[in-house]
């Protein structure tokens, strides 16, 4: 052919590639990223398109963005035949100029040639170029040309059975072309007109003549049915992008889809136990490989200082690579393993402040025990005591042992002479130290004078979120608007089959944005028991007021709603779980709060408008409470004779009334929960014991005594019998003035009583 003649052709060509294309196709833009399908690209059939089957390209944009680097049109390759790969001619159908608008049914009992023949065949005379190795990395390009059977590996051409075409709106391709291109398995079932792709561990199945197909079983619809023509499997483009979790670009200048292929295989390893002592510990290498074409991996390569035992201390990188099947290197996974100094035994010291005391004499003990590795120590005694009242030669011991088990024990002897100083009852009251447990005749204590006091209060609003202190679904807890100074107690217990969240939402229905500060704030849970998740969040309460660490602000915009004191919701609640929560905040608009439990998965605040409000349990208590902070101050002199003080028996110290704002009916405050006391005692004689005495059962909780918190008690229960008492304060030489912070913690029980009474003289 001469040149004139191949001049005309190659024109003749380019007319009817562009005539192809319909006017509405023309590009607008370079390149647009997409994630739907290019039929708007390719070109439509005749028959109007249907809403429901139209997969349309994202709005392209007028120009490329500064400073992008257009791709450059790949050459395609001759249409001249190559020796093995048979021609392919696309039969026209009336209904459309590139796509038959009937599926082409298979002889029966044939497995379609898409499923048995070679279709993405390289041309043989093509010219290794750079852009090749990218396969060999791992990664590369697959572009697809439209109107065409002409396909591109990372610069290698290959022809597919049949040409990317569109059918009533959607764009399809040759599923095997597909496949083979990508790597990954794939079988036809010719019962079932299935062909069956197996990517790793994931199968997908598509059907013949379904907008359906699965995913590990999981159903996906399509934007149009597969079909079979001449032989081959054809699938919308979208589809099996998406399965095959593919991304891909369209160019409309250049009238092709670009495909980013990755194929390299993964690896990656974890190392244990977490802590490795040089010449001690067994390194354990715990390896993690796949293919995402699910090829199998032949090869493993280590390096790096990789060993079973490190012998010296220090920082040692260990690198891990595999290699697939189809001899593609995973990247390098590394990892940086710190080896500890070995383990060393603690060392158990102690000492007193002498050798030889009389009975009834304070001992005083000194613990100077150490660790090498500066780890906490946990300390047991044997046969320690404030004082010794039997005579002779005794024997103390002292065990500490670190968090990996090696302990030591250190034993001294004192000597305690027949002299006596003082009696037990003296020694109790004089020296044991707060939060520790007494025990005093608790019959006579109720007969005691309770202490006159003034009352006043502050103007604190109580949420008390405690009913149905059981949840047994999901719904709001509780509902409220309030404005100004806010206090919270919120004790809820998830009694659900699956994990629950709890929320304080806030929401501002003003027309102004506004401001909530936290002031303090006690958050503890989940776990199963009540008592505990009221101490803890009681002590994280009382420590907030102390350090002032608590302390956020948050602004809420007109209309928004936010979970706000967000630790409540970090951690789901297991079945049985118990959440507890004590804060104070301050907003200066209006805010409605709502405290909402959901299953964990859930966006609480797009849950909120259809949650049911849970009616009250019968039991506990919900409600709103005004001035919910009660100062009793007490002018007269304390101590001189033993007195109390009671709290919480709604005689001496009445319930707060309140309102259920819910169902709109009048509340009492049972036991007071929630509410804050703050007990100024102006005069308290030198020499005074205060002790804290529950009369309605076990409590766990603390308090603040002059600005220091006091666990009440330091270790186990109080108040399973009435004469236990834990140690408050005890006062020096001098007359003072003492301060006491005190609010019931969720789970414990009331009344209580605070005791002061006169001390022996010290001698």
């Amino acid at each position: 052919m001469n040149f004139k003649k191949m001049f005309l052709v190659a024109v003749l060509a380019v007319s009817q590639s562009v005539a192809a294309v319909p006017a509405f196709a023309a590009p607008v833009s370079t390149q647009t990223t997409t994630t739907g399908n290019v039929a708007a690209a390719v070109g439509t059939e005749v028959t109007p398109l249907q809403p429901e089957s139209t997969d349309p390209l994202p709005p392209l944009v007028t120009e490329p963005p500064a400073g992008t680097v257009l791709p450059t049109p790949t050459p395609v390759p001759t249409a001249t035949p190559v020796q093995g790969v048979p021609a392919v001619t696309a039969t026209p159908d009336p209904a459309a100029t590139e796509v038959p608008g009937a599926t082409a049914a298979p002889v029966d009992g044939t497995v379609p040639t898409d499923a048995a023949v070679p279709t993405a065949t390289p041309l043989t005379d093509t010219p290794v170029t750079p852009s090749m190795t990218t396969s060999a990395a791992g990664g590369g390009q697959l572009i697809l040309m439209m109107n065409s059977n002409k396909m591109f590996k990372n610069g290698t051409p290959y022809t597919a059975n049949q040409p990317m075409a569109v059918k009533n709106g959607v764009s399809y391709v040759s599923i095997r072309a597909m496949v083979e291109m990508v790597g990954v398995a794939f079988t036809y079932d010719a019962k079932t007109k299935e062909v069956i792709v197996t990517k790793g561990t994931s199968i997908m199945r598509f059907k013949t003549d379904s907008k359906i197909y699965t995913v590990d079983g999981t159903k996906v619809t399509m934007k149009g049915p597969a079909y079979q023509f001449k032989g081959t499997f054809m699938i919308p483009l979208t589809s099996i992008t998406s399965a095959l979790k593919i991304p891909y670009t369209v160019d409309n200048v250049q009238k092709r889809v670009i495909l980013t292929l990755n194929t390299k295989p993964t690896a990656s390893f974890t190392v244990q136990p977490k802590e490795i002592y040089a010449g001690e510990t067994t390194v354990n290498y715990v390896t993690y490989s796949s293919s995402p074409n699910g090829a199998p991996i032949v090869e493993e390569l280590w390096s790096g200082n990789k060993m079973d035992v490190y012998d010296q201390p220090g920082f040692y990188t260990v690198t891990y690579s595999v290699r697939d099947a189809n001899n593609l290197w995973s990247d390098p996974y590394s990892v940086t393993i710190q080896v500890l100094q070995p383990n060393q035994p603690p060392v158990a010291q102690f000492t007193t402040d002498k050798d030889e005391y009389k009975m009834g004499e304070p001992v005083i003990l000194t613990d100077t025990s150490y660790d090498p590795d500066n780890e906490e120590l946990t300390a047991t005694w044997n046969n320690r005591s404030l004082a010794y009242f039997t005579p002779g030669p005794l024997s103390i011991q002292l065990t500490v042992t670190d968090k990996r088990g090696l302990s030591s024990t250190f034993e001294k002897m004192i000597t305690i002479t027949n002299e006596q100083l003082y009696t037990q009852d003296e020694v109790t009251k004089l020296f044991t130290i707060p939060g520790d447990v007494i025990s005093m005749d608790g019959g006579m204590i109720p007969a005691l004078p309770n202490l006159p006091y003034t009352l006043s209060s502050e103007g604190y609003t109580l949420i008390r979120s405690n009913s149905p202190e059981t949840v047994q679904t999901e719904g709001v807890l509780y509902r409220e608007n309030s404005v100004g100074n806010t206090r919270f107690l919120v004790h809820h217990m998830n009694n659900m089959a699956t994990r629950q969240k709890l929320y304080v939402i806030a929401t501002n229905n003003n027309l102004y944005p506004t401001t909530i500060n936290i002031q303090y704030l006690g958050i503890a849970g989940p776990v199963t028991s009540p008592e505990y998740t009221g101490k803890v969040s009681m002590e994280k309460y009382f420590n907030s007021m102390v350090t002032g660490l608590a302390q956020s602000q948050i602004i809420l915009q007109p209309g928004q709603s936010l979970p706000i004191m967000t630790d409540l919701n970090k951690v789901a609640m297991k079945p049985k779980d118990v959440m507890s929560l004590s804060a104070d905040l301050f907003s200066d608009l209006p805010v409605q709060y709502n405290v909402v439990m959901v299953e964990q998965s859930k966006d609480p605040v797009a849950e909120l408008p259809y949650l049911p409000v849970l009616d009250i349990d019968g039991v506990h208590t919900r409600g709103t409470f005004p001035d919910s902070t009660r100062i009793m101050n007490v002018t007269d002199l304390v101590g001189v004779t033993q007195s109390k003080l009671l709290l919480g028996d709604n005689k001496m110290d009445k319930n707060l009334d309140g309102i259920d704002p819910m169902n709109g009916t009048y509340v009492s405050n049972a036991g007071n929960f929630g509410v804050l006391y703050k007990i100024v005692l102006d005069r308290v004689a030198a020499n005074t014991l205060i002790t804290f005495n529950p009369r309605g059962g076990p409590y766990l909780g603390p308090l603040i005594v002059n600005g220091t918190m006091v666990n009440l008690p330091n270790k186990g229960t109080i108040g399973k019998t009435s004469d236990t008492n834990a140690v408050v304060y005890r006062t020096g030489e001098y007359e003072g003035r003492v301060e006491i912070v005190f609010s019931v913690a969720s789970g414990s029980n009331l009344p209580v009583n605070f005791v002061f009474t006169p001390l022996p003289a010290k001698k």
